[in-house]
């Protein structure tokens, strides 16, 4: 969410009404998220104006550990410099930070293509946006998930109830520090991710949703004690509601 607004925030600078604007002093401590969207609190640092340059060797863009050999336009402007400057910053504050982790396993091929196309400055802003919303569509839509056995049949579901809030088993990234609190596309994937955690022995999809439309999914490590919603249903293991009184 914050790479992707973030994204937004540099295309638009890019396509700006006043020219191609660059953030002289990029730092994580100039943003601040409102309402879900990434926005820079200080604008004083930013310039619309572009290098000038008489041939292409003027056109260096410089960083303490990359250097980028950029071309001397016809005006003799360095191209794209306020852009791509933009871009890398974001590619060393944020993206090098955010976008490794996290992201289901069958997305996160996708997510080091970005982080490796803007670490080098082969994707410009339209590129890296197209990308972000390519990820973002699989990422919604369920089209990531690989087609594999359903496990939902290993699971006895009682329509109705929901468990007790409590502390369960710890997992990550979990949205809950004293819980396993994940986000899901579906009942169906819920019951992949716990078959691939040894602990988890229910979940229970909740009525939350993330910033994408998606539900969040409780794991518990063992049926807890379950109270009457008619809107929630509890997913138990048929190996580990056989010892217990349901």
């Amino acid at each position: 969410q914050i790479c992707l607004s973030l994204v937004k925030l540099l295309f638009y600078l890019a396509h700006s009404p006043l020219g191609s604007i660059v953030l002289l002093d990029f730092q994580p401590r100039q943003f601040v998220m409102v309402d879900g969207n990434l926005k820079v609190t200080d604008m004083d640092d930013a310039s619309t104006e572009e290098l000038s340059c008489k041939e292409d060797n003027d056109c260096t863009l410089d960083f303490p550990t990359k250097s980028f050999p950029l071309k001397c336009s016809a005006l003799g402007k360095c191209e794209g410099i306020n852009e791509k400057k933009n871009l890398f910053n974001a590619y060393r504050y944020f993206f090098t930070y955010l976008l490794p982790h996290s992201a289901p396993q069958a997305l996160r091929p996708f997510l080091s293509d970005i982080l490796n196309a803007t670490g080098d400055l082969r994707y410009g802003i339209n590129e890296t946006l197209n990308a972000f919303e390519k990820v973002l569509h699989l990422y919604k839509s369920g089209l990531y998930l690989q087609k594999r056995p359903l496990l939902l049949k290993d699971y006895i579901s009682l329509k109705g109830f929901r468990m007790a809030e409590g502390e369960g088993y710890k997992c990550w990234p979990s949205y809950s520090h004293l819980g396993c609190l994940l986000s899901v596309h579906s009942a169906e994937e819920a019951a992949a991710i716990c078959n691939s955690q040894s602990q988890c022995q229910s979940f229970i999809v909740t009525q939350r949703r993330t910033w994408t439309g998606r539900p969040l999914a409780s794991f518990q490590s063992s049926p807890t004690d379950l109270i009457p919603d008619a809107n929630a249903v509890v997913y138990i293991k048929r190996s580990a509601s056989s010892g217990e009184k349901l």
